[in-house]
């Protein structure tokens, strides 16, 4: 299919030739040897697109774009559209000591999956996911920028052997230079220090905010950089996790980037409402390894990963289940995607849900309003004012059948929302970078925390309730009034959401 694709641009380009010359020497009948010049390169992608079994609703929307504009569709299809996975994304797998998860693991998950309510979801994870469910580690909810950051900055002090940092946006503002100082100075140390950015998210990152680092002796590297801008299909497969890893020990994972908006700065959006995660015990060995994972992809480095990965101590107190999931297109399950399915699927009571972006597949909207028509309490926490117009709009395009099957929206009024959380019946959560949306579930690299009977699940439901208090439900009536120009972007977003 990659060999398909390379030959129809280069075809495309001739084409493109070909018009110009004709455009240039020749008027009159050459528009229509021009016109069926790129009908016949549209019906040979559309074949192309067709052969590669995607989801009908995607192919449908792809051949009408075509249909519509060759050239722009076309154009299009080349930076968005290819559909190739990287099954081999990662040439060197990471391998680790894994006993320290076995000791009294096998008999308490064991019990743990006879006893719970959650059987399905509970076999699901354990089948598709690569990381097992850690009763040993101890998990903390931090709200806010306010709270997240201070507690980044203070376990980034305490450091004795490495830092690792994965991040999609990292900012060369107040907060990113408070970061830079901390890991400079931890560099000194002799701390090892590694910082993985998204090149695209990071494509606002100053080259003095890099050389600074490495000034020091930070490794600091880009993941997926894209040399050739305009038709590299690398450029719509982006790394979206925000990961720290400090010792092998303790770990971050959440909604935060690093950057200033993240503590309410941001003028346009005000104040920011987040949820980010702190980990200490097993489960970060789970995070170190994503770390590895995404690090050796993008460096080829080799490691000597004992030095890396600590064993714990027999004696650790027992938690709730904590289980660490990955997702991205050089998986063969869309896990995160499964596992929300999953939970929705299993809820007897409640599925409360907050995402910023809103524009779920056909899987999770139809698992959403059964539940709902079935009598589940369904709640939907989103922003009332949009960061991204095209997926506001998008998201609001399928309000109105939800409100129909009885879910209850929100629309947050204190600011912009960005936390990424599913709660089911007040006992299972999920925490992490991942949104409701199919560029998370099919296209990003993502990274999501599940927790099972835990403390910190209870804080997200206290959490949830709170942030309800600041938001407004929408009733069917009131949303049924908005205007037609609304309506007619929320059509054309929802159209183009397939696409992106």
């Amino acid at each position: 299919m990659k060999k398909h694709t390379f030959a129809l641009t280069l075809l495309w380009f001739v084409f493109w030739g070909i018009s110009i010359l004709f455009n240039h020497f020749w008027n009159g009948w050459h528009i229509g040897i021009i016109n069926l010049s790129f009908t016949i390169l549209a019906s040979l992608i559309s074949l192309v697109i067709i052969y590669e079994n995607r989801d009908p609703s995607r192919t449908i929307t792809w051949l009408t774009a075509l249909s519509i504009n060759p050239i722009i569709g076309f154009l299009f299809y080349l930076l968005f559209g290819r559909s190739y996975r990287k099954k081999n994304i990662f040439a060197q797998k990471l391998e680790f000591d894994k006993r320290y998860f076995e000791r009294g693991q096998k008999e308490l998950a064991s019990q743990f999956y006879t006893l719970s309510n959650y059987k399905k979801i509970l076999k699901l994870s354990h089948n598709i996911g690569e990381f097992p469910i850690s009763f040993h580690t101890n998990t903390k909810v931090l709200t806010n920028g306010q709270e997240t950051f201070p507690a980044i900055l203070s376990e980034l002090k305490q450091a004795a052997h490495h830092i690792h940092l994965e991040y999609y946006i990292i900012r060369d503002d107040e907060i990113g230079n408070v970061i830079k100082d901390v890991l400079i100075e931890k560099a000194k140390a002799g701390v090892e220090i590694r910082v993985l950015y998204d090149w695209v998210g990071c494509f606002q990152l100053s080259d003095t905010y890099i050389s600074d680092l490495r000034k020091y002796g930070v490794k600091v590297e880009p993941f997926l950089p894209v040399t050739f801008r305009l038709f590299n299909n690398r450029i719509n497969f982006r790394n979206h996790r925000k990961i720290i890893v400090i010792d092998g020990k303790k770990g971050f994972v959440g909604g935060l980037n690093i950057g200033d908006e993240y503590l309410g700065k941001d003028k346009q959006l005000g104040f920011w409402r987040d949820t980010h995660l702190f980990l200490e015990g097993e489960c970060v060995a789970s995070l170190q390894t994503i770390f590895f994972q995404d690090w050796m992809y993008a460096t080829k480095e080799s490691f000597d990963f004992q030095r890396y990965f600590p064993r714990f101590p027999s004696t650790q107190e027992t938690f709730g289940g904590v289980q660490i999931a990955a997702g991205g297109p050089d998986k063969e399950w869309e896990s995160i995607k499964n596992l929300f399915f999953s939970m929705i699927t299993s809820a007897k009571e409640s599925i409360w849900l907050a995402s910023p972006y809103f524009v779920p597949d056909p899987d999770v909207l139809s698992a959403l309003k059964i539940a709902a028509l079935s009598g589940l309490d369904v709640r939907i926490l989103f922003p009332a004012k949009p960061d991204k117009k095209i997926v506001f709009y998008a998201s609001h395009s399928y309000f109105e059948e939800l409100l129909k099957a009885g879910v209850k929206l929100y629309e947050y009024q204190k600011g912009f929302i960005h936390s990424k959380i599913l709660i089911v019946d007040n006992v299972l959560s999920s925490v992490g970078t991942s949104n409701i949306d199919m560029r998370s579930f099919h296209l990003n690299f993502e990274v999501n925390v599940f927790l099972y009977e835990t403390e910190s699940t209870q804080q997200l439901v206290e959490n949830h309730k709170i942030d309800e208090l600041d938001s407004k439900e929408l009733t069917f009536a009131a949303f049924s009034e908005r205007s037609f120009k609304d309506r007619t972007f929320e059509s054309f977003a929802r159209l183009l959401s397939p696409l992106l």
